[in-house]
């Protein structure tokens, strides 16, 4: 896949791929960039997108509802798929996607996107809110301790390191564009090294929750993944010596995300979801086996 960073690059990488009639997935936010349009979806997230004749392309621009709605047009349409993230979700490196419908829950998913390129633009990060910049860097933090379970991986050390430097300075000074840069450099080899990787048992446990209730990927990741880690603790050290648990669990507190019962889980169902954990495949790979009574575990110790 190709990247570029900074805006100003987007239409010479579309020229370069030959896409000249891009069908862009985007909400309204950011009609103010002038994006090249030979049509265009704003609902995001989506369950029924359906690309135009005449389309040559894709281009998604937002954060990883957006990036995943054009995957599944793209998927449907065999297109290939520019994108240009706002968050640090990594959802611009993987294939494979979620369907939301317009409640936010899960009603499906796919593989087969055509990934051919990002454009990174730091500046479309810098009113991100602080939930939001929160959670999808600890996604992306989870990416690079996930990336390192099956064993040392130079995308994922790297990533992690700027995430845990940077993301407090972020938190501290939302509109710090060297900050943010860094950042989302971060978060650029997080989704290098997911897509190498795979996902695992922390990933399991809030793609579970978060297609049941509809809530944030990534707030939810930021609130699973020490959980997960001190799980996988004996038999993951590498990952636990590049990112110690204290400091993800650290990270999570200055982003404001640390329970599930602050985001309305309920907790006579958590048995059931550790049930539903247990059938993905994020958990049926990790690398320590974790039944459904053990993950229900897990999740009550944050609930």
């Amino acid at each position: 896949m190709i990247v570029r960073w900074g805006l100003g690059e987007l239409a010479p990488l579309l020229s370069e791929l030959e896409i000249e009639r891009p069908f862009l997935v985007a909400s309204a936010r950011w009609d103010a960039l002038g994006l090249p349009a030979a049509a265009r979806w704003s609902e995001i997230p989506s369950h029924r997108i359906t690309v135009p004749e005449g389309a040559d392309g894709v281009l998604a621009v937002g954060g990883g509802s957006a990036i995943d709605t054009a995957k599944a047009a793209s998927s449907a349409a065999s297109l290939p798929l520019v994108s240009v993230p706002t968050t640090y979700s990594g959802a611009e490196w993987t294939a494979f996607f979620g369907v939301r419908g317009p409640g936010k829950r899960m009603v499906g998913g796919g593989g087969g996107a055509n990934l051919v390129g990002t454009v990174y633009e730091p500046e479309l990060t810098l009113d991100l809110p602080r939930p939001e910049t929160g959670g999808t860097a600890m996604n992306a933090l989870a990416h690079c301790v996930e990336a390192l379970y099956p064993g040392d991986l130079e995308e994922a050390r790297r990533g992690a390191e700027l995430i845990v430097d940077w993301l407090p300075r972020v938190l501290a000074e939302l509109r710090d564009l060297e900050a943010r840069t860094r950042l989302l450099e971060g978060a650029n080899l997080a989704g290098q090294a997911l897509a190498k990787h795979g996902l695992y048992l922390g990933h399991a446990m809030a793609q579970a929750i978060g297609g049941r209730y509809g809530l944030p990927h990534g707030t939810l990741n930021a609130i699973c993944l020490p959980a997960a880690m001190r799980f996988n603790a004996d038999v993951a050290p590498l990952a636990l010596e590049v990112v110690p648990v204290e400091t993800a669990e650290e990270l999570a507190r200055l982003a404001g995300l640390t329970r599930l019962r602050d985001l309305g889980v309920p907790e006579d169902e958590l048995d059931e979801v550790a049930e539903a954990v247990a059938a993905r495949p994020g958990a049926r790979a990790n690398p320590r086996p974790a039944s459904a009574a053990e993950i229900a575990e897990l999740l009550h110790a944050i609930w």
